[in-house]
């Protein structure tokens, strides 16, 4: 093969990173990061109503960005070998689009209207509308949630729709469709100036928006329109085709080609969630659980399509052929916490740093603000070496890791964290102690409820900014799974992976899993279980499992 090179995109919680690979052999030639101003600021959002919106803004800028210097670093002699661009985002994370296929925040009377951005993954202001999804649903003969595990969550595509449709009479007015994040930035980048130009990913449509073909695609008008009028014949205005993240959504546009300085030739690839093309990146294996673990986790497995013939896994989010890895059955789970649980326990801590320092008649305003700068950096890795030096014993306080509800298994976004067992010898070290054990259960769950339902896990993935970093939580999860968990060699797996199918949309590759070959990097560490721990942690998790079903029966809506 020539010198090729393919850009793959990755649009994460807080920032969006972008890499150019070479086909040949996956090295990354460069890579650049850039962190959303605006959702930095905190605009637009209210964690205490759950509420988290990005403003498109954020992302083109982002894309530019993170292109433009990466190309820089690279050299001007790799622009003319760009093949092509794909991405990743974030999901569910849909946005209202006029009929254009433009999010209504990008338009003037709705530039600073947090409901006319996208509504991010984590947002869970939907709530009763996902209540109304799933006891319409019941009501019908045909079992419309029945690939999405059967409970239709907060966190996905129609329940964030009518959830905005409900609370903005201006901007349900200018609603012409709604649109996931991941199939609208290809949309940008070839171009489209219609909605109806607009490709839509299998993973996103399967996953999150009901599509399936054995429905003849999207569920019919009357199940929405008896879960609200108001969705009446919002169907019409959405999509009847899909496409796996390995073929072409188009070619860049020329106002883009020229805004990045790359050719019109280069394939804009159908886009996907990060967790699916990290998996890809990542380096998939069928049976063996992918876990990206950043801010909270996506757990990925893929197994042979003729295997999963009428098996129906309850309480997940979803298994949809070819969303991961085209002519597989692809699964999805996943915590709604995980990085985000360890970073509530340390701004938690870091309270007073935040609070006190300032008003210090000690030291000047700068002073303090450094030195509350740095302890805060260093709280969760000075915990976790303190945590690791604690041996887990049965009597240690225990936590639930739902605070910010649980995703899988069973997705109910209202229920809430709980930390029991505390005396007056609990300290930061054990509690934080406890808080990442009970996410390491909360994973454990996971995989049980995957082998109950009768779909093997054979081995374990850990991909993402936790797994690479802590080597003390990853060790805790192969001693609570009593399974060795491999750790994926690259720093960027999901926009790695986002580049395999950037290079298979191209034609580079005849198949993603010829890409994953190529262009894979392997694996840099193995977590394997200790047996006596791994006895221990198996007693508190029937403790953790009796502990959820107490704070469960005791959550207020």
């Amino acid at each position: 093969m020539n010198s090729a090179y393919v850009i793959g995109v990755d649009f994460g919680t807080d920032s969006v990173r972008s890499i150019i690979v070479d086909v040949r052999n996956g090295q990354e030639v460069t890579a650049a990061v850039f962190y959303y101003p605006r959702w930095k600021d905190g605009l637009y959002c209210n964690a205490a109503e759950s509420r988290f919106r990005q403003h498109p803004l954020d992302y083109i800028e982002g894309l530019e960005t993170t292109i433009k210097q990466c190309l820089q670093q690279a050299g001007s002699n790799i622009a003319a070998h760009i093949k092509a661009i794909s991405v990743d985002t974030t999901g569910s994370s849909p946005v209202a689009v006029d009929e254009t296929g433009t999010p209504l925040a990008l338009t003037p009377a709705f530039r600073d209207n947090p409901n006319a951005m996208f509504v991010l993954w984590k947002d869970h202001t939907a709530l009763k509308e996902a209540a109304a999804i799933n006891a319409t649903a019941a009501t019908f003969e045909e079992n419309y949630l029945r690939f999405v595990g059967g409970i239709y969550s907060s966190e996905w595509f129609w329940a964030k729709l009518l959830h905005i449709l409900r609370v903005d009479e201006p901007v349900r007015k200018a609603t012409y469709s709604w649109v996931e994040h991941c199939d609208w930035i290809p949309f940008l980048l070839s171009g489209g100036t219609h909605v109806s130009q607009l490709k839509r990913g299998v993973c996103s449509a399967g996953h999150k928006a009901l599509f399936a073909e054995e429905f003849g695609g999207l569920p019919p008008d009357a199940f929405f329109t008896a879960v609200d009028p108001l969705l009446q014949g919002f169907t019409q205005r959405l999509f009847t085709r899909t496409y796996t993240a390995s073929e072409a959504a188009g070619h860049l546009s020329a106002e883009w080609a020229e805004r990045l300085g790359l050719s019109t030739s280069v394939v804009v690839g159908i886009g996907a969630f990060d967790a699916h093309m990290g998996a890809v990146g990542g380096q998939i294996a069928p049976y063996h659980l992918s876990k990206v673990m950043g801010t909270s986790t996506c757990d990925m497995l893929v197994a042979p399509m003729e295997d999963m013939q009428h098996k129906l896994v309850k309480g997940i989010c979803g298994q949809v052929p070819g969303s991961v890895i085209p002519g597989m059955m692809g699964m999805e789970a996943g915590q709604s916490a995980f990085g985000d649980a360890y970073a509530w326990f340390s701004n938690v801590l870091a309270w007073p740093l935040q609070q006190l320092l300032p008003a210090s008649s000690l030291i000047d305003a700068d002073t303090a603000a450094k030195l509350a700068a740095e302890t805060s950096s260093k709280l969760i890795a000075e915990l976790s070496r303190q945590a690791a030096l604690i041996a887990p014993d049965e009597h240690s306080e225990l936590g639930i890791d739902w605070l910010n509800g649980r995703r899988t298994p069973d997705a109910d976004q209202s229920l809430k964290g709980t930390l029991t067992g505390l005396h007056l010898a609990t300290d930061a070290p054990r509690l934080f102690r406890s808080v990442a054990e009970s996410t390491c259960f909360g994973a454990k769950a996971i995989v049980d409820r995957f082998e109950r339902e009768g779909v093997p896990v054979k081995g374990l993935i850990g991909i993402g900014g936790v797994a690479k970093k802590s080597a003390f939580i990853m060790q805790m999860m192969a001693d609570v799974m009593n399974m060795p968990i491999r750790i994926h060699r690259s720093e960027q797996t999901c926009a790695l992976g986002a580049a395999m199918f950037a290079a298979t949309a191209a034609g580079l590759f005849t198949r993603v899993e010829d890409a994953m070959e190529a262009m894979g990097q392997g694996f840099e560490k193995t977590y394997t279980p200790d047996p006596q721990r791994a006895g221990i942690y198996a007693s508190r998790y029937q403790k953790y499992k009796a502990l959820g079903a107490f704070t469960s029966a005791l959550t207020i809506d």
